[in-house]
């Protein structure tokens, strides 16, 4: 089978590495002259994991990456941890990696296999039996298969940044009123940032936008003073805009499919953007695998459409959550509270659905 993916992005070099590793003869075709990947850190998931373990580059990832012990959601303005999720009995693991980390991981697994990375191209170039798109959120693909669909601003915008900190294998996700702070660590004594603000002023989409981090330090003036100590470290900040694109309404066509953020971009609070793509590329491959092009795509699209649903839909709440005010942040604190005393699995548990899933079996 010749696969054509568009795209070498995460989503488009998983898709070419799953083919590949069924046989295939894959082409990716990349706009940029090389293939790099600006912005900052990602959280790899376990049910992204599994398919990273299955493609046969977890371990170079544990390698390369920070093997995660714990999320710790704490009250921003106090610092005051109120519950400790423990995730190091996760299975395979749950990382903190730089994006371009595990894009060079997966572009050396492609090249491997004998994927072909054609750079500086936007369009697939020459016949194939299968065309992918991967070409994120402003997917020409995706248009061509749904026409075109506006987004709406949601009202909040997002910085991100990275410091030079050392730092505990866990993250921290300080609540705070009308917005919320990330950080974790990166290999070589780095942190993370990833900062979300409610406003009516609105930025550009897209990851390529800089600021001045004196914006970012005064939208949190109002945060624990080891929280403005970690934002007076930074330097150099980027900040896009938070936009809500609905989910695709069609995910394939004849001999095409889309993947990741051209089927379905979700907002970063459940932190299963490039994991939810990571599962598309097994789904689709081993689904035209199993199927054949025709069967496997309506396969495909049939099988990740619910779980993208409903991962969206948590994403989305938790926008809420992370941001509540007045009584209704007092008393959600003194319920995580308690369930970090008295359950403190529970809330894992409840994520189960998410984690625990595993799209190669």
């Amino acid at each position: 089978m010749r696969v054509s993916v568009l795209g070498g992005g995460i989503a488009g070099l998983t898709t070419a590495l799953a083919f590949a590793r069924q046989g295939a003869s894959v082409r990716v075709f990349e706009r940029a002259p090389a293939l790099t990947e600006v912005g900052a850190g990602l959280q790899v998931t376990p049910n992204a994991g599994r398919v990273l373990e299955k493609l046969g580059v977890w371990q170079r990832l544990c390698a390369t990456g920070v093997r995660a012990k714990a999320v710790l959601p704490c009250d921003g303005a106090t610092g005051r941890v109120l519950m400790r999720l423990d995730l190091s009995e996760q299975e395979p693991g749950y990382l903190f990696l730089h994006r371009a980390e595990l894009i060079d991981v997966l572009a050396d697994a492609c090249r491997s296999a004998g994927v072909e990375i054609i750079l500086g191209r936007n369009t697939v170039q020459g016949d194939c039996d299968l065309r992918v798109g991967a070409d994120g959120l402003r997917s020409e693909t995706r248009a061509t298969l749904n026409g075109q669909a506006d987004p709406f601003f949601t009202g909040q915008v997002a910085w991100r940044a990275i410091v030079s900190a050392d730092a505990p294998a866990e993250a921290r996700i300080w609540m705070l009123p009308g917005g919320h702070v990330v950080t974790y660590p990166l290999s070589g004594g780095r942190l993370n940032i990833v900062a979300v603000q409610e406003r009516a002023e609105w930025a550009e989409e897209g990851w390529n936008h800089t600021d001045d981090p004196a914006n970012l330090r005064a939208a949190f003036t109002h945060g624990a003073r080891e929280l403005r100590g970690i934002l007076d470290l930074v330097t150099e900040v980027g900040i896009w805009g938070l936009f809500r694109h609905p989910v695709a309404q069609n995910w394939v066509g004849d001999a095409v499919a889309i993947v990741g953020d051209a089927a379905h971009p979700t907002l970063p609070f459940l932190a299963q953007g490039a994991n939810l793509a990571i599962e598309d590329a097994y789904a689709l491959a081993r689904a035209v695998n199993d199927g054949g092009v025709r069967d496997g795509l309506h396969a495909y699209q049939t099988l990740r459409k619910p779980r993208v649903t409903r991962a969206i839909a948590a994403a989305n709440a938790n926008a809420q959550n992370y941001h509540l005010k007045g009584v209704r942040r007092s008393l959600s604190h003194f319920v995580l509270r308690g369930i970090g005393a008295a359950a403190p699995g529970a809330f894992l548990q409840r994520m189960s659905w998410l984690y625990d899933h595993d799209v190669t079996r």
